[in-house]
């Protein structure tokens, strides 16, 4: 929507608002660039990439997708629109680190030390359909569709853990830039985790953010759809959902939706297990606070953790609150909740399983004062969060620490020594690995 006729809708301020937050986030439109290598990684001494095994060595990175985009045309390739669509469209996504040039090797040493080069281009080489399944469709009226669940479950069986991680991108975003970011999580995995993209129709423009509020919304209804489908037709252990930015917009009130959906005579625990869904994380979170703490309610005894890591300085976000007319949980403004809802979030963060996360740019070395992207932009943030996705440690376990809020909340930050704590996560885990082999091998 341009601006000429976005100014009799917001008025000035709104408009400059919106104005501000695109040349602040202009440059999440240059080309995606291989992340900073997690500090937990950095040092050598603890290689993700050891029992990824040579078929996984190399620079193609493919992901699984689900996007509810529109498509004007379906074959020989489908032509994806950014208009929302009640049909799910499946396949993988060919992502590649850098050009043919890059070998694994230098790609290896780039990922496992803090090697100052810079970063090779992640970008998406194409898109391969392999179903599309109508909104009316099950998957045992199509066979492409079962063909996806078959790889899905194909890759499961051949990762570690048999965890699958959903990523949702947020808004601004083109089908690209989000394939390449989910790459991004697979890759820091040491390609162990097998991540599915969900690819949900943002406009890929700052000047359309309200155009992309109105898809996330369209948007809410396929992806619970999605979650269904895999929690029926997947082999997966557990699932993980990554939520970053305007994508809480559509996973907070999807989980809600199915924490009220148990069956007939279906127990709340029945309906857990049913589901599986296990880590529940909130990067830099675009949603109203108020609508997202509702929300939570209907949904946080149903996972095993729900985490929410935000900035109080993520310009994004200060913006977002300004044209939106309400703070983001991301940017949490307690003032703002009622009294109820001030008291459900203190029991949550306490007792639920509910972790406030505080990614603060005074205590993480090097990190943006403003900074919206710090799940994938910082070494300290990823590094908890792959903690958190690897090893399914709590916070404490990860080397964050608590600290109380002046109403009682309990948070979680960034100690000065965290770098020294995160490494020493993972060494436990992989010498127990070490001496499993070991013990094989004899």
């Amino acid at each position: 929507m341009p601006k000429e006729i976005l100014a009799p809708l917001l008025g000035p301020a709104r408009l400059l608002a919106l104005v501000l937050l695109t040349l602040h986030l202009s440059a999440c439109q240059s080309p995606i660039r291989l992340m900073p290598t997690p500090v937990s990684f950095r040092t050598g001494a603890v290689d993700p990439f050891a029992q990824a095994g040579a078929t996984l060595h190399g620079t193609e990175v493919p992901v699984l997708y689900v996007t509810n985009r529109g498509a004007v045309i379906e074959k020989p390739e489908p032509i994806h629109t950014i208009l929302p669509s009640e049909r799910l469209r499946m396949g993988v996504a060919h992502v590649r680190i850098g050009d043919e040039a890059l070998d694994w090797e230098t790609l290896h040493r780039l990922s496992t030390s803090d090697d100052s080069d810079e970063r090779p281009v992640v970008q998406l080489e194409w898109l391969e359909q392999m179903a599309s399944l109508g909104a009316k469709q099950s998957v045992a009226d199509s066979v492409d569709a079962q063909a996806f669940f078959a790889l899905l479950n194909k890759a499961l069986a051949s990762s570690e853990s048999q965890e699958l991680v959903i990523y949702v991108h947020g808004s601004n975003n083109t089908m690209p830039r989000a394939a390449a970011q989910a790459a991004q999580l697979r890759h820091f995995t040491g390609r162990r985790v097998v991540v599915l993209s969900f690819l949900w129709p943002s406009a890929g423009s700052l000047l359309k953010y309200f155009t992309d509020v109105g898809n996330a919304k369209a948007s809410v209804e396929p992806f619970v759809r999605l979650l269904e489908l895999v929690a029926e037709h997947s082999k997966a252990s557990s699932i993980d959902v990554l939520a970053y930015s305007a994508g809480a917009q559509i996973v907070s009130p999807a989980l809600a939706q199915l924490g009220q959906s148990a069956r007939p005579g279906e127990s709340r625990e029945q309906l857990r297990k049913r589901l599986r869904l296990n880590h529940i994380y909130f990067a830099a979170a675009d949603i109203d606070t108020r609508r997202f703490t509702d929300e939570l309610k209907h949904y946080v005894d149903m996972v095993q953790r729900v985490s929410n890591a935000g900035n109080l300085n993520d310009s994004a976000l200060r913006f977002s609150a300004l044209v939106n007319r309400a703070s983001r949980i991301g940017r949490l403004d307690p003032t703002e909740l009622d009294a109820e809802q001030s008291s459900f979030l203190i029991d949550a963060s306490r007792d639920y399983g509910f972790d406030l996360i505080k990614v603060d740019p005074s205590a993480i070395p090097k990190l943006p004062q403003r900074s919206h992207a710090f799940w994938y932009e910082d070494p300290w943030v990823s590094s908890d969060l792959l903690g958190l996705l690897l090893l399914n440690a709590a916070p404490d376990q990860r080397g964050l620490e608590s600290q109380s809020g002046p109403r009682g909340a309990r948070y979680w930050t960034f100690p000065p020594d965290f770098d020294l704590r995160v490494k020493q996560l993972f060494k436990p885990a992989v010498e127990a690995r070490i001496e499993q082999e070991a013990g094989l091998s004899k």
